[in-house]
């Protein structure tokens, strides 16, 4: 079965389940853990920030980050399709008790004109604008990187308005190999940075948060109350810090992959995909001019030995990734052809 539903259904390697079982390990709920501290200290200098957090989840990472920028009654600020507002169980409501204001984007991308127009007045009887989320590279818009201008004049309006402003980059791994910008130059426009392992870097389990020394020491207060202190966690941390090492460079494979997915399938008349969106890992197939919904197309390509996901009801996803070849990966655009020209 070629599983394109997902960069998440990546397994380690030999390698990597070797350096788990050889790590050492402490409790890290005492931070006595020296796996999880080397990666945390590894992690940090990567990003440029003071400190990091090792958490179980990209939805603990989120979460937590809200809590440490948000009173309850305040508003965050986030783009419609972002997995914050769509994936995360309306988290941020039920942890933080913040409400989310959504902007619809154009392909998941906030302006920093769009969010200043939504800005409220500080009058007391206002919920107060404390937190701005981005999301980059953005998983509903089909792995869309967020251009680096305009983070840049958000950062601008931000500092202005004295609003946080917090990176959802579960996925900047992908942006950063794509565009040469640094880890450490995106990470310094924000506040707060989440980073998801367990993606396209194929680690079995694991995130981080990233930020000031002040705000990570409150992010382990945050993440014992939500229930995320592990104990012997160096060996997740292993496998976190070997994905990092070694599979960071080679993500732009799988961008490859992706892109010569699409390219076999522009020419179909009842399938529509946007060329410019396919920026990273992650194609968006519009099947809307089909005679035949989501969840009869997900089902026949099944049955030919592929799997993708469903992402609306008239779009279809795919997701290359590590454990797929280039060759598994055309395959599998020809059987979408065969289902689809039916």
């Amino acid at each position: 079965m070629i599983d394109l539903r997902s960069d998440t259904v990546t397994k380690p390697s030999k390698e990597m389940l070797n350096a788990m079982m050889n790590a050492e390990v402490g409790d890290d709920v005492y931070g006595e853990d020296p796996t999880v501290n080397k990666l945390q200290d590894f992690i940090a200098e990567l990003f440029g920030k003071e400190a990091a957090l090792f958490v179980p989840s990209g939805v603990m990472a989120n979460q937590i980050s809200i809590k440490l920028h948000t009173q309850p009654g305040d508003e965050i600020i986030v783009e419609r399709d972002s997995h914050i507002f769509n994936y995360e169980t309306a988290g941020a409501s039920f942890l933080s008790n913040v409400q989310l204001n959504t902007i619809k984007g154009f392909n998941g991308i906030l302006t920093a004109k769009q969010i200043e127009k939504e800005l409220r007045s500080r009058v007391y009887y206002n919920p107060q604008n404390t937190l701005i989320c981005l999301e980059n590279t953005h998983n509903k818009a089909g792995g869309i990187i967020y251009p680096i201008e305009e983070i840049k004049e958000i950062n601008a309006l931000a500092k202005t308005k004295n609003i946080a402003l917090h990176l959802d980059g579960a996925r900047i791994w992908n942006a950063s190999v794509e565009t040469g910008i640094t880890l450490k130059e995106y990470a310094s426009y924000f506040d707060t940075v989440s980073v998801c392992f367990s993606k396209g870097l194929c680690a079995p389990v694991g995130s981080a948060i990233l930020g000031s020394k002040k705000l990570i020491e409150k992010a382990r207060v945050y993440r014992k109350i939500f229930g995320g202190g592990m104990r012997q966690a160096g060996i997740l941390a292993a496998g976190a810090l070997y994905a990092v090492q070694n599979n960071f460079s080679r993500l732009k494979e799988d961008h490859l992959k992706a892109k010569k997915f699409a390219e076999e399938l522009y020419d179909l008349k009842n399938v529509v995909i946007d060329n410019k969106s396919v920026q990273t890992n992650i194609v968006i197939i519009d099947v809307s001019k089909s005679s035949k919904n989501v969840g009869l197309i997900l089902s026949e390509l099944k049955e030919k030995g592929a799997l993708l996901s469903e992402m609306s009801n008239i779009h279809i996803r795919a997701v290359t990734h590590f454990n797929v070849t280039l060759e598994e990966v055309l395959e599998a655009a020809n059987m979408v052809k065969k289902v689809l020209v039916k």
